[in-house]
C-alpha cells in the first residue's frame, strides 16, 4: 500500500506538471489534465492515505473521556517534577 501511494503521488504531480505544460499550447486541455489530477488528489489519493495510515489504531484512544483527562493530568504531573 505504501508503494502504491507514493506511485500514484508521484503520477499525480507528473499530472500537474504535464498540465501545466501543455496550459500554454491548448488551455482546455492543461485545464482538463490540471482538474483531473487534483480530482484524483482529493477523492482517491487522500482517502487511500488515510485509510492507511489509521487502519491499526483505536480511536477510543484519542477520545476526550475521564479515563484520558485523568492520564493527561497524570503525564503532566509527573513531568513538572
Amino acid at each position: 500500500m505504501k508503494y502504491f501511494l507514493t506511485i500514484l503521488l508521484i503520477a499525480i504531480i507528473v499530472g500537474l506538471g504535464i498540465g501545466h505544460y501543455l496550459k500554454t499550447e491548448d488551455p482546455e486541455t492543461g485545464n482538463l489534465i490540471i482538474g483531473l489530477s487534483i480530482s484524483t488528489l482529493f477523492f482517491v489519493l487522500m482517502p487511500l492515505f488515510i485509510y492507511h495510515r489509521w487502519k491499526n489504531r483505536d480511536v477510543k484512544d484519542y477520545m476526550l473521556n475521564k479515563e484520558n483527562i485523568e492520564k493527561m493530568r497524570d503525564y503532566t504531573d509527573t513531568k513538572d517534577l
